[in-house]
């Protein structure tokens, strides 16, 4: 039997998955990258994408919007800023809150600060949007 990698997911409200897995693939900043049992060393901020898990000939994908992954001789932690489970997300609701985001950023007038939070949020929804495919 091959080794399994223990693989957690973290966002800042809660545990999210915690379990022993064949690979993950994660979207690191300088691209996506491939973490099984016995990998080495290594810490990556990731970008807004899908997380891939393989498992027992299993493919479950989950959607993170930034963060960093972070590989131990322990196993992968990822600590993402918010994630959702694909069977979880609604192509209809991504697309108006796209919409809203794109209408806030005109809202936002000579409030930068404003403007900037709406292009971060219209950026990971055009993301969770593409990860869909």
């Amino acid at each position: 039997m091959a080794d399994k990698l223990k693989f957690e997911l973290v966002t800042p409200e809660r545990l999210l998955l915690s379990e022993e897995v064949d690979m993950v693939t994660v979207p690191g900043t300088e691209g996506d990258f491939g973490v099984l049992a016995g990998h080495a060393p290594v810490m990556s901020a990731i970008r807004p994408g899908m997380i891939d898990v393989l498992n027992d000939g299993k493919r479950s994908r989950i959607l993170v919007y930034g963060g960093f992954a972070d590989v131990t001789p322990a196993g992968l932690t990822v600590l993402a800023e918010q994630a959702v489970a694909e069977e979880d997300l609604d192509r209809a609701s991504l697309d108006q809150a796209i919409l809203d985001a794109e209408e806030d950023i005109g809202l936002a007038g000579p409030d930068q600060e404003a403007a900037q939070a709406a292009r971060e949020r219209l950026d990971h929804l055009k993301a969770a949007r593409d990860a869909l495919g």
